[in-house]
C-alpha cells in the first residue's frame, strides 16, 4: 500500500467531513469518454443548431431512455447521441461543459478518451474532432488551471485494419493526443485482435491503455498486459476471478480505472453496495474512481465518490485519500505536477 509523506490521522476525521474532503482533495479522472459527457440538454441544443432530427420529442424523453441492460444497449443510445456532433464548435462546447464540471469536483488532471471513428464514419473530419476537443482543453488549462490531455480510442467492434486507418488519419494531429486506448463492445472482441496496431502506437511513443475485465473475462486483462503492453487497465474489476492476476497487478502497481456508476448501470454489479472496490483496495491494487460516461450513468466524478462511499461503509477517509493518490500517481502528467498534487492531497487531509 502506498504510504503518505506526512503523518495523517485518518481516525480523527469524522465521517461527516468526508464529502467535503472528497470535493477538495486533488484528484485525476483517468477514465472519461468525452462523448459520454454529452448531456441531453446539450444534445438538443446541438441538434437544433445543426438541423439534426432526434428520435425523442424532448430532453425528458431522451433522459428516460437511459435505461440500459448491458453494454451494447448503452452503446446504441450513446452513438445516437453523438450524431449531433458535426462542427468543431460542437466538440469544443461538449468538452468545455465537462471541464467546468470536473474543476468544480476538484479534478486537477483529466485524461479524456475520444472515439474518432464514431465521427469520421459520419463524414466528420478528424481535424474537426481533434481541434474542437483540444481547443477546449487549452482554454481549461488557461482559465481553470486544469491539466488535461486526450487519449484516442479505437472501437474494438471494428477491425484492426480500420484502427490502423484511424491512426494514420490522426497522425497529422499527433501533438494533440498523448496515447491510445481500446473501448466499445468488450465481449467477443479480445485485446489480441489489436496487437499489431498497438505495437505501432508504442513505436510512435504513445501511452497505452485498454478497457478489459468489465464485461469481458479476466483473461482479457492478461491479454491487454501481455499482448498490448498497456500501462493501465480501464475497468479491470473482474481481475479478482484470477488470484495470480491480482498478485501481478498488485506487484506491478498497474492502475485500474474503476467506474462504479458504470458498473451498476451496465449490470456488472446489482448495486453499489455489492461493488468490489473494497476488495480491490484490500488486495493492494492501485484502484481509482472515475465517471466513465457521466451523462448516461448518473453522475460526475465527485458523485461517484460520494455515493460509492455512502453505499460501502468499509470505505473511509484513508480509502478516499488512497484512491485520489492512486489517480494522481497513475496519470500521465509530468512528475513535477504529480509531486505538487500529492503534497496538496496530504495537506487537505492534515487540516
Amino acid at each position: 500500500m502506498t504510504t503518505s509523506s506526512l503523518p495523517i490521522d485518518f481516525d480523527a476525521i469524522p465521517p461527516s467531513a468526508l464529502p467535503d474532503l472528497m470535493r477538495r482533495m486533488p484528484k485525476a479522472e483517468l477514465h472519461l469518454h468525452i462523448e459520454g459527457s454529452l448531456e441531453p440538454e446539450l444534445i438538443f441544443e446541438l441538434a437544433r443548431r445543426n438541423g439534426v432530427a432526434l428520435p425523442y420529442p424532448s430532453v425528458e424523453a431522451l433522459r428516460a431512455a437511459y435505461a440500459f441492460h448491458d453494454l451494447q444497449s448503452f452503446l446504441d443510445i450513446y452513438y445516437a447521441g453523438a450524431s449531433v456532433l458535426l462542427q468543431e464548435q460542437d466538440f469544443f462546447d461538449m468538452t468545455w461543459a465537462y471541464l467546468e464540471r470536473a474543476a468544480a469536483d476538484g479534478v486537477v488532471r483529466a485524461e479524456l478518451f475520444f472515439d474518432p471513428q464514431t465521427h469520421t464514419a459520419r463524414g466528420v473530419g478528424m481535424g474537426t474532432v481533434i481541434r474542437g476537443l483540444s481547443g477546449a482543453l487549452e482554454k481549461g488549462r488557461r482559465e481553470l488551471g486544469l491539466s488535461a490531455d486526450l487519449i484516442l480510442c479505437f472501437l474494438r467492434h471494428l477491425s484492426e485494419t480500420e484502427a490502423f486507418a484511424t491512426l494514420e488519419e490522426a497522425l497529422p494531429y499527433r501533438e494533440h493526443f498523448i496515447g491510445v486506448g481500446l473501448d466499445s463492445s468488450e465481449l467477443g472482441h479480445p485485446p489480441e485482435k489489436f496487437v499489431r496496431v498497438f505495437a505501432r502506437c508504442r513505436d510512435l511513443g504513445l501511452r497505452i491503455v485498454a478497457h478489459a475485465g468489465e464485461e469481458g473475462p479476466a483473461d482479457y486483462i492478461h491479454q491487454a498486459l501481455d499482448m498490448l503492453k498497456v500501462e493501465r487497465i480501464d475497468h479491470g474489476v473482474r481481475c479478482l476471478e484470477d488470484p495470480a492476476l491480482v498478485q501481478r497487478l498488485a506487484r506491478e502497481r498497474t492502475p485500474l480505472t474503476v467506474c462504479p456508476f458504470s458498473n451498476v448501470k451496465l449490470k456488472v454489479f446489482p448495486d453499489l453496495a455489492h461493488h468490489n472496490l473494497p476488495a480491490l483496495l484490500k488486495a493492494g491494487l492501485a484502484a481509482t474512481i472515475n465517471s466513465d460516461d457521466p451523462a448516461y450513468f448518473g453522475g460526475y466524478l465527485l458523485q461517484n465518490f460520494v455515493d460509492t462511499f455512502q453505499a460501502l461503509p468499509e470505505l473511509g477517509p484513508r480509502e478516499a485519500w488512497l484512491l485520489a493518490r492512486h489517480s494522481l500517481e497513475g496519470s500521465f502528467a509530468p512528475e513535477t505536477d504529480k509531486a505538487r498534487w500529492l503534497k496538496d492531497l496530504d495537506a487537505v487531509f492534515n487540516r
